[in-house]
């Protein structure tokens, strides 16, 4: 019971401190001026005070250092985990300097990597290899790198802290589930002390925030957050030599992928576009979804939501079986990797600046442009799902021991492949654009999938007779391959479709006619964000159609009840969607708001096709 009473001990002395602490340090940063001015390349739109690192590092310490003296013996909790919190330390001073001061960046990644090779020396280091020399080059790359992904995470309010404080939640837990080791109560005990510290500064750095952590606090967690996570290994999983590594080495990634995944995203972005990777900018994920629609808080919460499922997928790697679990967290993969290509696409920089680079040196080779590269694209990513798929059909047939069967899987695996693309290719799914999917595609879809796995079981059945294959493992393969190849064409639509409803900076719109012609005119607003609107309903004389809802969105009334609506709902533009009698029905509707002063402006819905 000391372990438990020891660990809330530190976390609620942490977390009053922090709490008791920000605002003290807020008053300090704002009267000697340490503030955070509002720039171009910032996301901030007031000056806001510095130095609420200074309040996480502060309250972290103490409650560390008093309940190991407290609890513990300076042999069990303070020697084994010193190093780490001198480093920390230094850690904290040097991005304390560079607030104050501003360091060049150069020479602040050298201090970095000299923290960092320090820490090493005492043998914080990652033992993933047979190779020493690896260890110690990958344990410093992960040091360095993930303190400078927890940096560049603080872009906006509550995002670095919060998701620091989630990834040290699971690094908590995943010491739970490993085996005890003289480094668990330690690595627990200051984890304790981090969290607490973390949600004591959130109360004052979530949107709105009122305080910034500045360097000294992002590189401070994120150091302690590398450290922290490369002092131990998890217990040895019950899987292949193989599965086993590649679980050791997924567990920690997996607990800190957002900053990880928003570095390397970032840094991608800007080498395309011919920008500093050292260069501040507002072009990071959470930056992007405010710009397709989402308020800020949102934003911040999606990261928490990816975040928490990164974590609660690296705590699953542990108990379920390694094909099981590594289907999950590969699935997992594609959908972060579908949501952040949709991302990608939003567009960040100015026309002024530098375009796309052309030229060889890009990582975006010419071809990707062309039909040939996105078929290609697409190719590589249903083999992949088709992978997933039959993996995951003979596990569910198999009751998730696939045994002696794998040989059979890996046999037939190679003639899936070659007859369920052919099929794809001759059902017409790769002349079908990735972002334009529509439900009249499922059919194609459908006979695509059917098609490939008929025709894999005709060529098992002429090459080995099929013998000990099994029929219900195809059955399972085209059921869940559909729902891949389907999800992943549609998944694009499906986000712009769920973006533009949560999207309410636009402004508020009525389509009059719930029609053919107004659906036609709510996928327009949907999708061209140059409008400026954000579409409340329909009305439609119609009685039948009252209450109903047209892609999520109701029909409010009829053209009686035309002025009720505009009042309760402020509506600013109301769009008549008639084929027929459109201009007299806009004339109409004109003459209602000039007679009862509705400030409301009226458009009709055309469809103009130019020679």
């Amino acid at each position: 019971m000391i372990p438990l009473t020891a660990y809330s001990a530190a976390f609620f002395i942490a977390l009053g401190g922090a709490l008791a602490l920000t605002p003290l340090v807020r008053h300090i940063a704002v009267k000697y001026h340490y503030v955070a001015e509002p720039r171009a390349d910032r996301w901030h739109q007031k000056t806001t005070g510095l130095f609420g690192g200074v309040s996480i590092f502060v309250s972290m310490m103490v409650a560390w250092l008093v309940v190991s003296g407290l609890f513990f013996s300076y042999s069990q909790v303070l020697q084994p985990l010193l190093p780490v919190a001198i480093g920390g330390a230094a850690m904290f001073f040097l991005g304390l300097v560079d607030d104050i001061t501003e360091i060049n960046p150069q020479y602040k990644l050298i201090g970095q990597v000299i923290i960092a090779s320090v820490l090493v020396i005492f043998g914080f280091q990652f033992s993933w290899f047979d190779s020493r020399t690896a260890n110690l080059l990958v344990s410093i790359f992960w040091i360095v790198g993930i303190t400078n992904a927890f940096n560049l995470l603080d872009n906006m309010d509550g995002l670095s802290a919060g998701v620091a404080c989630i990834s040290g939640f699971f690094l908590f837990l995943w010491q739970v589930i490993g085996t005890i080791s003289p480094l668990t109560i330690p690595v627990q005990l200051m984890l304790s002390a981090y969290i607490g510290a973390l949600l004591g500064f959130l109360v004052y750095n979530f949107n709105p925030a009122s305080i910034f952590m500045g360097d000294a606090g992002s590189l401070f967690i994120g150091f302690m957050m590398a450290c922290l996570a490369l002092s131990e290994t998890p217990a040895k999983t019950q899987a292949s030599p193989f599965f086993n590594q590649l679980s050791v080495i997924a567990i920690p990634c997996l607990i800190m992928l957002i900053p990880i995944l928003d570095t390397a995203f970032v840094s991608i972005m800007r080498k395309l576009f011919d920008r500093s990777i050292f260069q501040g900018g507002r072009d990071h994920s959470s930056h992007r979804m405010v710009a397709i629609g989402f308020s800020e808080k949102k934003a911040v919460i999606v990261l928490y939501v990816f975040a928490f499922l990164s974590g609660l997928l690296a705590m699953c790697l542990h108990p379920l079986d390694a094909g099981i679990s590594w289907v999950i967290v590969t699935l997992y993969l594609i959908l972060i990797l579908f949501f952040w290509a949709y991302l990608a696409k939003v567009e960040v920089y100015s026309q002024d600046s530098n375009t796309l680079n052309r030229s060889s040196k890009t990582l975006l080779p010419r071809w990707i442009e062309i039909g040939y590269g996105q078929t290609l694209l697409s190719v590589l990513m249903d083999l992949i799902l088709i992978t997933i798929a039959y993996y995951a059909a003979y596990l569910l047939r198999f009751g998730g021991a696939i045994g002696q069967d794998f040989d059979f899987f890996i046999k037939s695996l190679p003639i899936l492949y070659a007859c369920q693309i052919f099929s794809l290719y001759i059902s017409g799914v790769y002349q079908r654009l990735w972002w334009g999917s529509r439900l009249g595609d499922v059919a194609v879809y459908v006979k695509g999938v059917t098609g490939g796995t008929v025709l894999t079981m005709l060529v098992l059945l002429f090459l080995y007779r099929f013998q000990s294959f099994s029929r219900a493992v195809f059955i399972i393969y085209w059921a869940i391959i559909l729902i891949f190849i389907s999800f992943s064409r549609f998944f694009f639509r499906l986000l712009d479709e769920w973006v533009s409803r949560g999207n309410r900076n636009g402004k508020p719109a009525l389509i009059y006619g719930a029609g053919i012609g107004g659906q036609m005119m709510l996928r327009e607003i949907q999708t061209n964000s140059s409008l400026g609107l954000s579409l409340v309903g329909f009305i439609d004389d119609d009685p039948g159609k009252k209450g109903k809802k047209i892609n999520g969105y109701p029909v409010i009334g009829n053209g009686r009840q035309l002025e009720s609506v505009i009042n309760q709902y402020n509506i600013e533009s109301v769009i008549v969607s008639f084929q027929i009698n459109g201009d007299e029905k806009k004339r109409e509707i004109q003459q209602l708001c000039v007679r009862k002063g509705l400030d409301t402006k009226i458009t009709r819905m055309r469809l103009i096709l130019n020679p």
